[in-house]
């Protein structure tokens, strides 16, 4: 078979002059592989990607490509729900093998992550974990397509940590194929402990690729199960900031809705009831600011999950809002697509602003969200810490311009 913080001190800390933009990485424009469909475009109301798994693989090569827009992805999950009557263990078997590709590139082993020196924004480090400021377009694991430049490799060479390997059936990326898996979680019995089959440094939890701020790393083997089970247990705070397309009803809500994969395009999740392998997802939002006559707001989001399965929510919010009908400005995937944010932004506001409104939309490239803070016990010392970092200066030039045409603080 060949298978190819302070909520009411934020709006004044964004006026302040940002820090720097974030650096850009190296961008695929598409990711090859064999017995994978093309994702399609994001709309309002998607398309199925395709009829109905295939089922007559015998014998067979296809040979498909997925845009680099979609999400995280487990190669050997996707190829096996792609074709009827495959196993995922038969995938791996193929992979083993030598039976699969991606962009060309034979994958038969897990991906080393090399040490590269790439400069990493520190918010706090000691000889247990770190703190990172993550920039806006910079992935955090190795994968086909992005084996380099990730957060992943800075580490390695900050620390001086030795090569480790990276399963290539853990993901292909961060965001450039980031659907969730169901099947496999980064937080969990099967990333608890830094063995041989996960990479080091320890790595507990994930931000997006378009997702700019705040995530910790451990430094060692105990600082990894301890940060682990703060997520299994939901001790850790995590608090986002995010700039919407319309308005919610109420200022205070909390959205509990179970998230699985969306039906119409397998590679992005969807919050909803009826759908196939959820898991049970709430999040806590509040209104900070109405920006653009109603056409935008400055939001604060706070997770509440289960005690499990904390990396299969890496796109909650992003769902969430959706499902809200306020999805992400910039977030093409998620349904805050350019065509859709300008039509709305235009609807709140009078002519002499779209113009402005045109040039900001057109400039948008990733979904405006943020990690602001996160606080944690620390694994050694036991005390409780918190951080925070603002908004790089993409996300503040944005609020900046929509502030401009009108803005209500709500709290």
């Amino acid at each position: 078979m060949m298978l190819a913080t302070n909520s009411n001190s934020l709006s004044p800390l964004l006026a302040q002059n940002p820090g720097p933009s974030a650096a850009s990485v190296r961008k695929v424009s598409n990711l090859i592989f064999r017995a994978l469909s093309n994702s399609t475009a994001s709309s309002s109301r998607p398309e199925p990607i395709y009829d109905h798994p295939l089922n007559n693989y015998s014998g067979i090569t296809l040979e498909e490509s997925v845009k680099t827009n979609s999400g995280k992805l487990r190669l050997d999950s996707w190829i096996s729900s792609r074709i009827d009557g495959v196993s995922r263990a038969r995938v791996q078997s193929s992979i083993r093998s030598r039976l699969v590709s991606v962009n060309g590139r034979i994958v038969d082993k897990p991906l080393r992550a090399e040490a590269e020196d790439i400069p990493l924004d520190i918010v706090y480090e000691d000889d247990h974990v770190l703190v990172i400021n993550k920039p806006a377009q910079m992935v955090v694991h190795p994968a086909p397509g992005n084996a380099t430049g990730t957060l992943v490799n800075g580490i390695l060479h900050h620390c001086s940590l030795p090569i480790g390997p990276f399963p290539i059936q853990e993901g292909l990326s961060d965001d450039e194929l980031s659907a969730f898996s169901a099947e496999k979680d980064y937080v969990g019995d099967d990333c608890s402990a830094m063995g041989e089959s996960s990479i080091r440094p320890g790595i507990v939890h994930r931000l997006d690729k378009g997702t700019s701020g705040l995530l910790v790393v451990a430094k060692d083997e105990h600082s990894h199960a301890h940060l682990a089970e703060q997520f299994k247990n939901h001790s850790i705070k995590r608090v986002y900031v995010a700039l919407t397309c319309g308005v919610p009803t109420s200022a205070l809500g909390r959205c509990d809705i179970p998230i699985g994969r969306d039906p119409y395009n397998r590679l992005r999740m969807a919050a909803g009831h009826g759908l196939s392998k959820t898991r049970h997802a709430a999040s806590r939002y509040k209104v900070i600011e109405i920006l653009a006559c109603g056409g935008s707001a400055l939001l604060e989001w706070r997770l509440e999950t289960g005690r499990t399965h904390q990396c299969f929510f890496q796109n909650q919010i992003r769902a969430h809002a959706k499902y809200l009908g306020i999805p992400l400005l910039g977030d093409e995937v998620y349904g805050g697509t350019k065509s859709m944010a300008l039509s709305l932004l235009k609807r709140h506001s009078t002519s002499e602003f779209h113009g402005k409104l045109l040039q900001l939309v057109s400039g948008l490239e990733r979904p405006c969200l943020h990690a602001l803070t996160i606080g944690f016990t620390h694994p050694k010392t036991e005390e409780r810490v918190h951080f925070t970092q603002l908004p790089p200066a993409d996300f503040a030039e944005v609020l900046t311009e929509l502030r401009t045409i009108n803005a209500e603080k709500v709290s």
